[in-house]
């Protein structure tokens, strides 16, 4: 016996990922956490490629993390512009956040399609206490993006005062 999705069953369910993606925009972690115990991927992305995870993560709410990740979110999911959940959290300055997906599971060197890395993001954007905390679990101050940047060299580049002087100090 063949089973078929209705019309309204299809825009009940995408009524559904919609409301998942804006719980994790916002935190609701206990509506998340319902949601995915009924069956709703963990993995579920946006039609920009965004997981639960990285929407959660990028703006900065650890407890729906913490549930995501508890589920099995995967954190090396990059969305549809090579962006992974680690870098955006760098790129906002979030060190919980960063701490958090490195100790679940979070690449400190996975890079984006262009071959940036966290530490780059943290680096670029002045963000010393998570260049000091990703140097810490083994990223490569010397690695290269796909244009031959460095963390040091992004960072001057933008201006990152202090973090261009923690990372020359590695080089010297």
């Amino acid at each position: 016996m063949e089973t078929s999705v209705t019309e309204d069953e299809e825009k009940r369910y995408a009524e559904l990922q919609q409301l998942a993606l804006k719980a994790a925009r916002v935190g609701d972690t206990s509506l998340l956490a319902s949601m995915i115990d009924a069956g709703l991927p963990v993995n579920l992305t946006d039609e920009k490629g965004n997981t639960l995870l990285m929407l959660a993560s990028y703006h900065g709410h650890l407890d729906a993390v913490r549930v995501l990740l508890e589920f099995k979110a995967d954190p090396e999911i990059r969305n549809d512009n090579g962006q992974s959940p680690i870098a955006g959290a760098a790129f906002k300055g979030d060190l919980p956040m960063v701490q958090l997906l490195v100790e679940n599971g979070a690449n400190v060197e996975g890079a984006s399609a262009d071959g940036r890395t966290a530490l780059m993001m943290a680096a670029m954007f002045n963000r010393t206490e998570i260049v000091d905390y990703l140097l810490s679990k083994g990223a490569n101050p010397h690695v290269q993006d796909a244009r031959g940047v460095t963390p040091l060299a992004a960072a001057q580049t933008m201006g990152a005062v202090d973090t261009a002087e923690q990372l020359s100090k590695l080089n010297g």
